[in-house]
C-alpha cells in the first residue's frame, strides 16, 4: 500500500528510446548499470530491453 504523501508514475518510452538503450547495452562498451544512470532507467529494464532486441520473436519494442 503507497504512502499517502508518495506519488507513482508511471513511465512510457518510445521504441526508438528503447532501440537507443539496447543498441548501448549491445555495444558492450559500458555495464548496464551504467547505462541505466546515463538513460535515467533501472538496470534490470536495460537488460531487458536488450533480451527484446536479441531475441525480436519474444516481443516486439
Amino acid at each position: 500500500m503507497p504512502l499517502p504523501n508518495s506519488e507513482t508514475k508511471v513511465q512510457n518510452f518510445t521504441g526508438e528510446f528503447k532501440a537507443k538503450v539496447a543498441f548501448e547495452a549491445i555495444r558492450g562498451i559500458k555495464t548496464t548499470n551504467e547505462i541505466g544512470l546515463a538513460f535515467n532507467v533501472h538496470p534490470i529494464q536495460v537488460s531487458l530491453w536488450k533480451k527484446e532486441l536479441h531475441y525480436p520473436s519474444s516481443r516486439a519494442i
